[in-house]
């Protein structure tokens, strides 16, 4: 299991556009079990809806979780996703 927090930086946060894109970037990951917590409350991250109704804000830090047969690599990629997407 890897993890590490990332301070969103987007003032809007997750909403549906970066949700969509989170997820799909999880999708590339099938093996992996990728998570994100916001203040004790997770949810997958290949799942939209969910993703969403997390309420993360500009200035909220998220702990993403990566579980599976790829965690090096979906951690890094997810890593460098959300530098550059949040």
């Amino acid at each position: 299991m890897l993890q590490f927090t990332h301070l969103v930086k987007d003032p809007v946060g997750i909403h549906a556009g970066p949700a969509g894109r989170i997820s799909r970037k999880a999708k590339e990951f099938p093996g992996t079990v990728i998570t994100i917590d916001k203040q004790g409350t997770s949810v997958q991250a290949n799942k939209l809806m969910l993703l969403m109704g997390l309420g993360v804000k500009g200035g909220d830090t998220i702990t993403v979780t990566i579980e599976g047969g790829e965690e090096e690599k979906a951690a890094a990629a997810m890593k460098e996703f959300l530098e550059k997407e949040l």
